[in-house]
């Protein structure tokens, strides 16, 4: 059985060498690092599954190293905040992060994080191999996206999602029309049961600013208030 790779990047060395623990204990080869220039250096050494990112750092704080992972790689990102870092959690997730975990928290709670992140992100990087692609290529007028190559264009031009971001525009294209609750794309997309459904308000954003020629007036992905979210069928 493969061992996932899980880099853990937090400058208080107590919390750093705690999650190291536990997550050796789960199975998981750990890498550590002590701010986000360190972690940088260990991403471009090393073949990893998933980072574990402290917001506040010396040097270099997590926001700038996600910003710049997501440069070139796709694995899931959780960051760990301070209840008072609440705008930098919101940033964190519409730059790339994956999931957030306020301090003080469990190490349980990390764990079932970090297992069900990396269990989505292997499901996600083996997908291109299953099914029929006639199944899997979605057109909604100018917007298409193919699930066998994990590419998303709008009027021919490629659009570069997050994992998790692809994972939530694919659902709802899957059914154009159809509206799903925060609550059922959380469940649909994470596979578990909705915990905080805060993230997906912020990914649905960063999708629109993505797709939308116009995000404050969308064409394909639109709010129904109270309700949820849809993509709109096209003429």
């Amino acid at each position: 059985m493969e061992q996932y790779k899980v880099l853990v990047v937090e400058d208080d060395r107590e919390i750093r060498e705690g999650i190291e623990i536990f997550l050796k204990s789960q199975g998981y080869q750990v890498f550590l690092a002590a701010d986000g220039v360190e972690g940088l250096e260990i991403i471009e050494r090393e073949e990893l599954h998933l980072a574990i990112v402290d917001i506040m750092m010396p040097r270099m704080d997590g926001i700038t190293m996600t910003m710049r992972l997501r440069e070139k790689y796709d694995f899931p990102v959780i960051m760990l905040s301070a209840k008072s870092e609440e705008t930098d959690k919101v940033m964190g997730l519409n730059i790339g992060a994956d999931d957030y975990v306020t301090k003080p928290f469990t190490p349980l709670e990390l764990m079932a994080r970090v297992n069900s992140q990396i269990r989505r992100y292997t499901k996600f990087a083996s997908r291109a191999t299953e099914a029929e692609k006639n199944d899997r290529v979605h057109v909604i007028g100018g917007l298409e996206l193919n699930e066998d190559t994990v590419e998303v264009t709008v009027d021919g031009k490629p659009v570069s999602l997050t994992p998790i971001e692809f994972r939530i525009l694919a659902l709802l294209m899957r059914t154009p029309g159809r509206v799903y609750s925060a609550e059922e794309i959380y469940e649909r997309v994470w596979n578990e049961k909705a915990i905080n459904t805060d993230t997906i308000m912020v990914h649905v954003r960063n999708i629109r600013e993505k797709i939308e020629i116009n995000p404050r007036e969308p064409k394909y992905l639109k709010v129904v208030w109270g309700i949820g979210y849809k993509i709109e069928k096209q003429p």
